[in-house]
């Protein structure tokens, strides 16, 4: 937090004429009455409530500031301009956030006869800021009896003073801070507003397991799960658990079923690992045969790329160079090219005379969006709420996304700008969705390949055009991936799903950042567009991706069996192999559990459809094709012309050498 005279910040909410009555049985007394201006900020990932007199001689020794352990008050004192800045440029790190100052009350100073505290600045001394995460409660006055005011009070119990609005009512600033907070009744006092309160559709029994601070959690999850989940899982988790046992022994062990209750609850809707219906066939018994194993070739060149095109710059074969980049990516020299077919902004049977025309429609479209958010006032964005929020947070994620690497670090960089124009344009083309943290992890990599404005954003539209439902309010598209990703990981080694369940893992909410912005902070920058690239291909089958986060998790299954890692153990783990994975061994197993898959015979209709495998009139000699309600999919259910296996038309350096591995060769051992 800012230690100058006015604290920086995006401004929620500002209200002059808001008052302190110092001396309460005086209430005609000029004196008393310390007149202030209430802001609500956003500063550097925080919401800050900040009250001060309209004093120009503001002392700001008497500010004090509290770190996480709230007991521990020292005395703010005011720093240099320039070592404040310094200091500013220090937080805008994402882990920093989690080490920021999160609450500021009043110096607490012995006083007699029910006097205020002596100060040397008689108004100054009233001056206080708070986080919004440390509040505790709200109360209200009475209806009808004058000027409305509130009262705020912290966790840590510090009272702070009434704020009496003189010119209008305290509505507004409630319905501002009801944009970052739930805020209901207590049902002791109605005109007491508590912070982050039950919400009355969850069950009694996940209401009575959660204390305050840990739901607290749960909001956050609920309300922002990319911050959620961007920071070290072990943190998250930690907290957790120290939230739930407290200091009771006896609590320390809590039921698999009610540790899956606590993180499922986090994500409504999202119900995992259920005990089967009767009637459903039992998948985790199926003998999927042998895996194969797969090696990768080279990359696509340029000049592969080239003679692929005929005379008027249209792609020949599309299906086959589909197949090459699945099996070796692009060389980076291709990506800028090729990327925008993938991704859908280049058709791919256009020539080059139609997509030169289509850069230009694109190009005239994206400005006149772009003209629509930088022609807004002042004035105007006061009135817009909506767009105030989206640019508060669009300039906070951008000022941490990929500062490592060259082209975004340093400030006042360039790509930071454009980064910036991007996402903000973006808000424009969908207004309903507008920006969520995380889109600009997606649009990093394709600003960094593209090295143009218009080009990025239309590729960062089509790409959002996939990844639109885990960024929805309801988090459909995450509840359902994660589902998915239960019933294959079941199917593949159900063994490992069960020993998960056993530590209350079983809803694998440790793969939710995979998911929700695609591996983005799981492999290096330069792994990420190998990745996505391959991934873009839509091969070798539908939700290629859940069968990458299957290849991890086999890859580090032994470990965490052998070790009996538990609940903690296992989010630290699988959190601390960022950066550690390697793609192209990923990119391999991954392929070989989609081709083990393919030739099973009796591959159930759920994974058959999670894939996007064929449906046929084909079954197996033993199958009952009125009576099986599980009913398996072929064995030739994946297209021919997207297996990635040898073709007789292809060249032998373009096709993967392909064995059958033993048994227990780079396979999940099913139960």
């Amino acid at each position: 937090m800012a230690a100058a005279g006015v604290v920086s910040g995006k401004i929620i909410y500002e209200q002059e004429g808001v008052y302190i009555h110092s001396s309460c049985g005086k209430a005609n007394d000029q004196d008393s009455l310390i007149s202030g201006i209430l802001r609500v900020l956003e500063k550097d990932a925080e919401v800050i409530v900040d009250w001060r007199p309209l004093d120009d001689a503001l002392d700001s020794s008497s500010i004090l500031c509290a770190g996480k352990d709230s007991s521990s008050v020292v005395e703010w004192t005011q720093a240099p301009k320039e070592r404040a800045h310094r200091g500013s440029d220090q937080q805008s790190s994402y882990e920093a956030e989690w080490d920021m100052v999160t609450t500021v009350s009043f110096k607490k100073k012995p006083h007699t006869n029910g006097d205020a505290p002596g100060h040397r600045n008689g108004k100054s001394k009233w001056s206080f800021l708070f986080s919004l995460a440390d509040l505790k409660s709200v109360k209200q006055s009475k209806e009808g009896m004058g000027w409305s005011y509130l009262v705020f009070c912290l966790k840590d119990d510090v009272m702070l003073p009434a704020l009496h609005f003189h010119q209008g009512d305290s509505k507004l600033l409630i319905e501002s801070l009801e944009k970052y907070v739930v805020l209901c009744e207590s049902p002791q006092d109605s005109r007491t507003l508590l912070v982050n309160c039950q919400n009355k559709s969850l069950s009694q029994s996940f209401e009575n397991l959660l204390d305050e601070p840990a739901y607290g959690l749960i909001q956050k999850i609920k309300k922002d799960p990319y911050t959620a989940t961007m920071v070290g899982f072990s943190k998250v988790t930690n907290y957790i658990f120290d939230s739930l046992r407290g200091s009771d022994p006896s609590t320390h062990q809590r039921p698999p079923s009610e540790m899956a209750d606590f993180l499922s609850d986090a994500i409504p809707g999202l119900k995992i690992n259920q005990q089967e219906e009767p009637g459903f066939e039992v998948i985790t018994r199926i003998d999927l045969g042998e895996r194969p194993v797969v090696q990768r070739r080279e990359p696509v060149s340029l000049e592969e790329w080239n003679k692929s095109l005929d005379s008027e710059g249209r792609l020949v074969a599309v299906e086959s160079m589909k197949q090459k980049i699945f099996r070796g990516g692009l060389s980076h020299s291709l990506r800028k090219q090729a990327w925008k077919f993938l991704l859908g902004y280049f058709p791919w049977d256009s020539t080059k005379e139609e997509r030169t025309q289509l850069q230009k429609q694109k190009t005239d479209e994206y400005f006149r969006m772009k003209l629509q958010w930088k022609s807004v006032s002042e004035a105007q964005e006061k009135r817009n709420s909506r767009l105030r929020d989206y640019r508060s947070l669009i300039e906070k994620d951008v000022n941490r996304t990929d500062r490592t690497n060259k082209f975004y670090e340093g400030q006042d960089n360039p790509g930071l700008i454009l980064l910036h124009d991007i996402l903000m344009t973006y808000c424009m083309y969908d207004f309903d969705l507008g920006y969520v943290q995380g889109m600009s992890d997606l649009l990093s990599p394709l600003l960094y390949v593209m090295e143009n404005e218009v080009d990025a954003f239309w590729c960062f539209a089509s790409y959002m055009d996939q990844m639109h439902q885990n960024f929805e309010e309801q988090m459909q598209g995450m509840k359902t991936q994660l589902i998915q990703l239960s019933t294959l990981l079941r199917l593949l080694d159900s063994g490992f799903c069960s020993y998960l369940e056993s530590q209350d893992s079983g809803y694998l909410y440790f793969c939710f950042r995979w998911l929700l912005i695609r591996f983005k902070r799981e492999f290096s920058f330069l792994d990420i567009l190998r990745l996505w690239e391959v991934m873009w291909t839509e091969l070798p089958c539908k939700n290629f991706h859940l069968l990458l986060c299957c290849a991890i998790l086999e890859s580090e299954k032994q470990q965490i069996m052998a070790k009996h890692y538990g609940f903690n153990e296992i989010l630290k783990h699988i959190n601390e192999l960022s950066m550690k994975i390697d793609v192209e061994d990923i990119l391999c197993k991954a392929e070989a559990i989609s081709l083990q898959m393919a030739q099973c015979k009796e591959l159930p209709q759920a994974v058959c459809e999670i894939l996007g495998l064929q449906d046929s009139e084909i079954t197996t000699p033993d199958s009952d094709t009125d009576e099986n309600v599980g009913s398996p999919c072929p064995v030739s259910a994946f297209p021919s012309s997207t297996l990635p296996i040898l073709a007789a038309s292809e060249a032998k350096d373009d096709s993967p050498t392909q064995t059958l591995a033993s048994p227990n060769a780079c396979r999940l051992t099913p139960a």
